[in-house]
């Protein structure tokens, strides 16, 4: 993988709270969200709602259920981009975000997004650079048992899993 080592302006932020910010990329546009405290493993990073129940996915939406995708309030964690190493994990049950590691100011704030989605909206290639990157994410109903075996999943994820290879 080729990365673009030129300089660029930095990050600006363009929200901050006691918790997180986000960034702006200035010449992609494209937003993350990145600590502000520590966070050890096992703790509750923050809590979540729903701020609306949509019964299609989108790029922006988390999914609790088979017809059940929520748009998230606080309205900042829409910009927690994917990894296949996350740190954190959205809890769709207990509607709380838990850091999978411990967290330090400055880290970005990531999650498998196959974690809560079965089938995503928006399918992608991943270039997150872990050397278990899988590539391709579509959802976890493109994953094996095997690879889902090593991730955090929500219930309604594992549900689906059972489902699908539990017979």
């Amino acid at each position: 993988m080729l990365f673009n080592t030129a300089p660029r302006p930095p990050n600006r932020i363009v929200f901050a709270n006691d918790i997180a910010e986000v960034w702006r990329d200035d010449i992609t546009g494209h937003h993350s969200l990145y600590a502000v405290t520590d966070s050890k493993e096992g703790e509750v990073f923050c809590r979540f709602e729903a701020s609306a129940i949509l019964q299609t996915p989108s790029s922006l939406t988390i999914q609790v259920s088979e017809y059940d995708h929520i748009c998230l309030n606080p309205d900042f964690l829409r910009y927690t981009n994917h990894s296949c190493c996350p740190n954190i994990f959205f809890d769709t049950t207990a509607y709380e975000i838990v850091c999978l590691r411990d967290i330090k100011p400055g880290d970005e704030l990531t999650y498998f997004y196959p974690s809560t989605e079965w089938e995503m909206a928006q399918p992608f290639q991943c270039l997150c650079g872990c050397k278990n990157c899988l590539g391709y994410i579509g959802g976890a109903s493109y994953l094996s048992q095997e690879v889902l075996s090593g991730y955090r999943l929500s219930d309604f994820i594992r549900q689906q899993v059972n489902k699908k290879y539990i017979k």
